[in-house]
């Protein structure tokens, strides 16, 4: 069934964060910061991957972002989802049986055999792909998943994500540049306050992870 009709954007972004926290995806440390892919330090970190084991929460929030597509991106406007590999691929599959759109995935690089490919499903020249995704950092992944549904003949000039840090400078003017919109249900900081509202974790670790989010480049100086 197609979503039409839900809260605002702003109760869609203190809902998710609520529901983040509620199955501890949410992980906040600045005693012993967690190392991310990057190697950079952090005293936060998100794991989105936990929501397909929870069907009430998944479900809801796929209402969520089926409906905020609808909203930012058009009713109208996509004729295929692709999910990212490997995380995406479950969120896109799901958006795509909301918005009644066939269902595409890529690869983050070629397979190395057979047809050598990074699209698996049937994507053809001229459809508009809309990318899923559980989350976004820096947004440096989505221009790779976009380049190569591009290389395709169709067009991607959306993302849509469950989490945007939100701390970075530039990543949507980044995005932007590269003629792709981002779309998503919450941030680092609408965590922090719902985190705050419910007393989820101690006053010295919101304070820790308030001042990376502040200020990420400088807190990870000092804390390198």
């Amino acid at each position: 069934m197609i979503p039409s009709s839900f809260p605002s954007k702003e109760e869609i972004a203190r809902l998710t964060a609520g529901m983040l926290l509620e199955i501890g995806a949410v992980h906040f440390n600045s005693r012993e910061p967690f190392t991310h892919a990057s190697g950079k330090k952090a005293p936060t970190y998100i794991d989105c991957r936990k929501l397909i084991s929870f069907p009430r929460i998944r479900s809801t929030l796929m209402d969520f972002l089926a409906v905020t597509i609808m909203r930012e991106g058009g009713f109208e406007a996509y004729d295929n989802i692709a999910g990212g590999e490997t995380a995406g691929i479950p969120f896109g599959a799901m958006i795509a049986e909301r918005l009644a759109l066939p269902m595409t995935y890529v690869r983050k690089k070629p397979k190395g055999y057979g047809r050598n490919a990074r699209i698996e499903g049937v994507m053809t020249e001229g459809q508009r792909v809309l990318l899923v995704e559980d989350l976004t950092t820096d947004g440096g992944s989505k221009l790779s998943f976009v380049d190569a549904i591009r290389e395709t003949g169709a067009t991607c000039n959306a993302t849509a994500v469950i989490f945007y840090y939100g701390i970075f400078e530039g990543v949507e003017k980044t995005l932007g540049d590269h003629g792709v919109q981002l779309m998503y249900l919450c941030t680092w900081w609408d965590v922090l306050a719902e985190a705050k509202a419910r007393g989820a974790f101690d006053a010295e670790t919101l304070d820790g992870v308030e001042e990376f989010l502040r200020s990420p480049a400088e807190w990870q100086a000092k804390h390198a």
